[in-house]
């Protein structure tokens, strides 16, 4: 795709035939759609997180073996660490193309240079909240940044994407305005930031339509999680037109964090039939990677990823799910590495206790399982937990 004589490396997006009805109904487009993990940046700007060289090294090679095709990886002007590490990133070689970040100034823009990175995503204040009350500038003041710095940075060598800090508390003139000046600079990308979380869904198809209509760059959505909504406006800029998306693996990034990769990567496809060209079959080890690494604890209902996700428990769910996953399966685990457990409870039927003695291999009839079941409801009520194989046998005896 060429932006200004400049050629923007994307890959193709393709259609998934579930979901052509909703495509149609909705009007989205097949076309190409890239996923920009930015865990390694934003994701490490998490309170009291940071990586170490081992950790960095390890989860960007296994973003890279789950066929994620960007990674943004950190911050030049953090200093020579900083450099060296990313350095040491791009020395691996690898499927993904990588991306730095730096704030509009050529200042911090030189220290993008010489890394083996070849885009940088230079980052500026888009509202007035922003540039009065934290730059303390004028509009005026931020065009020229955006004229001077992307310049600067193509005649470097390097593509560039003017990352519009605040855009969604932005004037929606001034942004287009912004579009304009760095897409006449040379700049092949702009990148819509929710920084403080404040968007909905409609709100977003709304701001990224109307960007898209002022600019022939390619557009991206970063979204943060204040309001529990980075996820669905991500997902809504996808529908709008965006063709880039920010993600962290587990959500990962500063305050509530950002859209989580596993679930924009599972939405685009189950919900809209959007491929990404990511594999999440072995995303467990780089979820429980990311988690050790950052101190993040994984919360037991997170979407995807949490350990009782896919647990169930109610009589009628088991009964349901052993007589056809489709029952009461609304995501398939196994598209994230996971599977279904059935788990002994409060609420258990006589069909997950034949369940679970089966898996011990021991087979029972119906009424031998009703009888056991006031057995385990006892033991789940004092104990607040599932009964074990002992526990199990246990009950058999008492039979």
């Amino acid at each position: 795709m060429k932006r200004n004589g400049r050629v923007c490396k994307t890959r193709p997006a393709d259609g998934n035939r579930v979901s052509t009805q909703i495509r149609r109904i909705m009007n989205i487009p097949t076309r190409t759609l890239i996923i920009d993990d930015t865990t390694l940046r934003d994701g490490e700007q998490s309170a009291g997180v940071a990586f170490s060289l081992d950790e960095k090294l390890a989860i960007a090679g296994q973003l890279a073996d789950l066929g994620v095709p960007e990674l943004e990886i950190g911050i030049p002007a953090m200093g020579a660490q900083e450099r060296d590490e990313i350095k040491a990133i791009a020395a691996m070689n690898l499927s993904s193309r990588l991306l730095v970040w730096s704030r509009m100034r050529k200042d911090d823009l030189s220290h993008c240079l010489g890394l083996g990175v070849g885009m940088v995503d230079l980052s500026i204040s888009a509202s007035d909240q922003h540039i009065q009350y934290k730059l303390k500038q004028s509009r005026a003041w931020v065009l020229s940044m955006i004229d001077t710095c992307i310049k600067t940075a193509v005649d470097a060598g390097l593509e560039a994407c003017l990352g519009c800090e605040d855009a969604s508390r932005a004037d929606a003139d001034f942004l287009a305005r912004m579009a304009e000046a760095a897409e006449r600079a040379g700049a092949c990308r702009i990148r819509f930031a929710d920084t403080v979380g404040i968007m909905e869904p409609f709100g977003v198809v709304n701001a990224i339509r109307a960007l898209r209509r002022v600019t022939g760059m390619d557009i991206e959505m970063h979204a943060h999680d204040d309001l529990g909504l980075a996820t669905a406006n991500t997902l809504a800029a996808a529908v709008a037109g965006a063709t880039h998306l920010n993600t962290t693996v587990n959500g990962l990034g500063e305050r509530a964090g950002n859209a989580a990769l596993e679930e924009v990567v599972v939405g685009l496809h189950q919900l809209y039939g959007i491929a990404t060209g990511i594999d999440l079959s072995h995303f467990p080890a780089l979820s429980h990677q990311v988690a050790t690494a950052s101190g993040d604890t994984i919360g037991s209902r997170k979407s995807l990823i949490g350990r009782d996700v896919f647990s169930h428990e109610a009589g009628i769910h088991v009964d349901g799910l052993l007589k056809d996953p489709n029952n009461y399966q609304g995501v398939d685990p196994a598209v994230v590495g996971r599977r279904h457990q059935l788990v002994l409870g409060k609420h258990s039927g006589s069909q997950g206790v034949i369940h679970a003695y089966r898996q011990m291999g021991v087979p029972l009839e119906r009424h031998q399982a009703n009888r056991l079941l006031p057995l385990i409801r006892e033991f789940v009520s004092a104990h607040k937990r599932t009964p074990g194989t002992a526990e199990l046998n246990q009950f058999l005896h008492r039979l």
